[in-house]
């Protein structure tokens, strides 16, 4: 009973660790691209609230709290306010699954650093973060606003493109690893990481988790010179906010996956498993940042021609080397 009773606390223990850590992270990632665009760009960034800035996301907090909440007049109120919960919660539960490190002990108890291992775990985080879309498309078409239905019907489009090249460029991934588990594809990666292996699938995967994460130059669903502000035009206060965070939860969750699937994962010498983890995780959520320093928008042709003429046609090519490789080697 006492091992049952121990398992349930640890478990409790490290949903509450995780998901509290994740949103302090998805608050100061907000900081960080603020610091590394305005270094980017010769400026300094937010300097004023605490030393450097660094209180500066709790004062923005502070502030979209009081804001004051705006409801359009002839806007369908019960979804209307349903639709940043739809965005928010996919986009933190799919990282349930994503394995941080090998194994910790204490007080004798061995703990998995994964909060569920599941043994379809990718197929878990399609599934869920598949959902972030209903409430993009209800934002747009509940705020009683043309351009906001544009927005959130433009987002459905590129997601839709973009989810499926993303998909197919794991499937090589799959087949070398021979399982679906997130912990299974890590351990598979102990001796040659599988952006060696799965190079073409590796950028497939990087261009797609730009565009599904609505990041330059990706961002139409947002693009303020065409459509006012996208999808979540008529929001404000806190409402506003979650649309905010989810995206940059979602931006933490898809590089969690490059981590894990490509990048090998918690593997890595001399340092702790976990510490290698989060270094490959910043340097991930780095590229994000990098990008949208750089580039600038497509345009919306050229988005979906990009998606549906060059990154599914490459993904199903790479798929069937892959599987061609592999069958010539067992001979």
């Amino acid at each position: 009973m006492s091992e049952v009773f121990a398992y349930i606390v640890f478990s409790f223990l490290k949903v509450g660790v995780v998901f509290g850590s994740l949103l302090l992270i998805v608050a100061y990632l907000v900081l960080v691209e603020r610091k590394v665009l305005a270094h980017m760009q010769v400026r300094l960034g937010p300097m004023r609230v605490g030393f450097h800035g660094l209180l500066q996301p709790i004062a923005d907090g502070i502030k979209l709290f009081f804001k004051e909440d705006i409801f359009p007049s002839r806007a369908n109120k019960l979804i209307y306010m349903v639709s940043p919960i739809i965005c928010m919660v996919p986009a933190l539960i799919t990282f349930a699954v994503i394995p941080f490190g090998d194994t910790f002990t204490i007080f004798g108890h061995s703990i998995d650093l994964v909060i569920a291992d599941i043994n379809v775990g990718i197929l878990y985080i399609f599934a869920a973060a598949s959902i972030g879309i209903y409430g993009i498309v209800l934002a747009g078409w509940s705020s009683n606003n043309k351009y906001s239905l544009i927005g959130g019907l433009r987002s459905s489009a590129q997601m839709i493109s973009y989810e499926l090249s993303m998909g197919l460029s794991l499937i090589g991934v799959f087949m070398l690893s021979e399982t679906l588990s997130m912990t299974g594809i890590v351990e598979a990666q102990s001796k040659v990481w599988f952006v060696i292996l799965q190079p073409l699938a590796f950028v497939i995967y990087a261009i797609s988790a730009v565009a599904e994460t609505n990041r330059t130059p990706f961002d139409l669903p947002e693009a303020e010179t065409e459509l006012v502000a996208g999808y979540h035009t008529e929001y404000s206060s806190m409402k506003f906010g979650m649309f905010f965070l989810a995206e940059y939860a979602n931006i933490i969750t898809v590089s969690a996956i490059a981590v894990t699937c490509f990048l090998g994962g918690w593997h890595g010498p001399f340092l702790p498993p976990i510490a290698w983890f989060l270094i490959k995780l910043c340097l991930c959520i780095f590229f994000f940042i990098w990008l949208r320093a750089t580039y600038p928008r497509f345009r919306y042709d050229q988005l979906m021609k990009f998606g549906w003429k060059f990154l599914l046609p490459i993904s199903l090519v790479n798929i069937i080397i892959t599987a061609v490789v592999m069958v010539l080697l067992q001979k």
